[in-house]
């Protein structure tokens, strides 16, 4: 099979990328820059130019391959509103170049926000006003009766490994500059997360097998308390570790307190029923152990 990428030369992009060369499958990623074009042919795949304001380019991409898998999105916190209009006309797009072929359009979101109180299962349903993105996920069920296999790949927010550049690795960043491992209130509130390399194996495995309408949760460990992650942060920096007040952890961990002081626990456990998927890949923790996310270069 040939799959259309977007953000095939980011933090999830490139596993997936790799992960289908690896199985059998071709690859056309999506490249807006020299660089990110580069890293596609070097890792084997096909590169189709363009963005996601081209809708010329993803058409093309869409048309010419076997199923889509949509990872692109521009995620400036200030143009949140022109971000997912953005991701909404290149839904549609897409989904129109694959109406009536029953191939699959893969779209990534996310767990955060799903429930509370409780672990979020595949069956929560999303608050449309939690972000203006929530509600692009509908637009890629509505192509289901045109056709079209949507399947909403929701994503835990922590998606770790080495190289990685997101949540975990700001976290050890805001730790080393303030010289103190942080964690908000008593640290029980719990964050889901998932190796890169087990997403990926994910991707794959609904991209063959998932039905038209299907909601999966690439989610390999249901919460880490974020305590132990600021104690396993600590240990990898040396230096010490504390509570930070709900009030203060705007001030101390800047852009990123909000969300590390959520508990967002989320159950994976009906996509390993349906997909026969099984994480195999190191723990969070883990990977924390190591020093993937201390060395001098590591990404921060």
């Amino acid at each position: 099979m040939r799959y259309f990428i977007t953000g095939a030369s980011g933090w999830i992009g490139s596993a997936v990328v790799s992960e289908l060369l690896d199985h059998g499958d071709r690859v056309l990623g999506l490249a807006r820059s020299d660089a990110a074009a580069a890293a596609i042919a070097a890792a084997g795949g096909e590169v189709q130019r363009g963005d996601l304001t081209d809708l010329d380019a993803l058409r093309a991409g869409a048309a010419a391959t076997d199923g889509i898998v949509h990872l692109g999105y521009s995620h400036d916190f200030s143009k949140m509103a022109e971000a997912a209009a953005q991701d909404r006309a290149a839904i549609a797009v897409m989904g129109e170049a694959l109406v009536g072929t029953d191939r699959p359009l893969l779209m990534a979101a996310g767990v955060l926000g799903l429930a509370q109180d409780r672990p979020a299962t595949e069956a929560d349903v999303p608050d449309p006003s939690a972000h203006p993105r929530v509600a692009n996920g509908d637009v890629a069920m509505a192509f289901a009766p045109l056709g079209v296999r949507p399947v909403l790949v929701r994503f835990a927010p922590t998606v770790h490994g080495p190289g990685d550049h997101g949540f975990i690795s700001t976290l050890v960043g805001v730790a080393r500059q303030r010289g103190l491992s942080g964690y908000v209130g008593d640290g029980a509130n719990r964050w889901p997360a998932v190796h890169r390399l087990d997403a990926a194996v994910l991707v794959r495995l609904a991209l063959g097998a998932a039905a038209a309408g299907t909601v999966v949760h690439a989610v390999a460990e249901e919460g880490v308390a974020t305590k132990a992650i600021a104690e396993a942060i600590g240990r990898g920096l040396g230096v010490p570790v504390a509570s930070v007040s709900p009030e203060d952890a705007d001030e101390h961990f800047g852009w990123i307190g909000r969300f590390f002081a959520a508990d967002a626990p989320a159950s994976s456990a009906l996509t390993r029923e349906r997909l026969g998927w099984v994480p195999s890949h190191p723990t969070l923790l883990e990977d924390l152990a190591t020093d993937a996310y201390f060395a001098v270069d590591a990404p921060a």
